[in-house]
């Protein structure tokens, strides 16, 4: 067991909090064993009833995953990372898959490994402080953790322009799109989760009593603007929108593509279309676990960490560095499927479950 998350059954709900406040929470290989272990033993024990996540003290919810092990991995034989991947991946499905409801407290920063940990919860509670991003393209990754199941599945094009442009959002926004069900203060939060600690047979019940109208969500304002300039799955076609546009709002979202790794959007546009397509949210983890080993072995991942994280340059030279050097070839190879004896599978307690909801 780890102290960088806590897990205990609290009256019948098995609590996950996690513990590192001084890295935002991100998630380390070894909190996401210590989740997976405690959800297999709570999902046979008949006295827990729900499962809640949520963040120790410090700022929160969770700010991704350990990019600086990542990247390093990278650098020498990528076993490590490998490593991370799959057992994050595993944990999931394992909360996409699992009976038993699941609320996450979206109640901070939510980034790529933060996003992985609470989308597949039933329930998601948003807050005016959450912040949600899927920033990867910034850093050469792709938006994982199961987002080319979850991204295309939002409404519009909304998806697409979060993983291409790294866009954050807030809580209002949030709930406007469905990635949080609930929107309350941060400052009902402690009375939210007593009153589910004493009643979690009524978790959801207390959740609609406690949520509230959000205020207006600014991201809606912008979706005829998204939906229409982001239409294609094409990088160089919503590029060529961009400019043919001419607008304040248009010239931006050109300006923030710019600055991000070439090759990481085309993968992201095209493992949304991807994932869009699958029935099986393990499929989609499958794909996801095939792109991360191929991307791990590139240059920009190593390239964009090394710009936003270890130097702060915030200068990446990316490789290719224009849109079009990414040929259809390169990417068709990082989506080449694992040999079976690398592919990625749910946990073996799992492995008969999966469809998608």
């Amino acid at each position: 067991m780890t102290d960088q998350v806590l897990t205990f059954i609290e009256n019948g709900v098995g609590r996950i909090r996690l513990n590192r406040p001084k890295a935002l929470h991100a998630l380390t290989p070894e909190m996401c064993e210590a989740i997976n272990a405690a959800l297999l033993a709570w999902r046979a024990d008949d006295a827990v009833v729900a499962v809640m996540i949520d963040h120790g003290e410090g700022r929160g919810f969770c700010a991704g995953g350990d990019i600086a092990l990542i990247a390093n991995s990278a650098k020498a034989d990528c076993v490590e990372a490998e490593h991370f991947f799959f057992v994050e991946y595993r944990m999931n499905h394992l909360l996409f898959v699992y009976e038993k409801p699941i609320v996450a407290f979206l109640d901070g920063i939510v980034m790529g490994g933060g996003v992985g940990i609470s989308l597949p919860a039933r329930y998601r509670v948003a807050t005016e402080r959450t912040l949600f991003a899927m920033p990867e393209t910034g850093i050469g990754l792709f938006p994982d953790v199961g987002g080319g199941w979850f991204l295309p599945r939002l409404p519009g094009r909304v998806g697409a322009w979060l993983a291409a442009t790294g866009a954050r959002i807030d809580g209002a926004d949030c709930f406007a799109i469905g990635i949080a069900t609930h929107y309350m203060p941060s400052d009902r939060l402690e009375a939210v989760k007593a009153a589910i600690l004493s009643d979690p047979h009524h978790l959801s019940g207390v959740l609609d009593d406690n949520a509230e109208a959000p205020p207006p969500s600014k991201l809606e304002a912008m979706r005829p603007d998204i939906d229409r300039l982001f239409a294609s799955d094409r990088l160089e076609d919503i590029l060529a929108a961009l400019d043919a546009d001419g607008g304040e709002w248009a010239a931006k979202q050109r300006a923030i593509l710019d600055t991000k790794s070439p090759q990481t959007i085309k993968v992201a546009l095209r493992q949304l279309v991807e994932g869009a397509a699958k029935t099986d949210f393990a499929d989609n983890m499958r794909m996801e676990y095939a792109i991360a080993c191929h991307v791990l072995r590139r240059p920009d991942l190593v390239e964009g960490v090394r710009a936003v994280i270890f130097d702060k340059d915030n200068a990446p030279r990316w490789n290719p560095a224009s849109p079009g050097g990414v040929t259809d070839a390169m990417i068709d190879a990082i989506f080449v499927p694992l040999p079976p004896d690398r592919q990625w599978t749910p946990l073996p307690e799992l492995q008969q479950i999966g469809k998608g909801a």
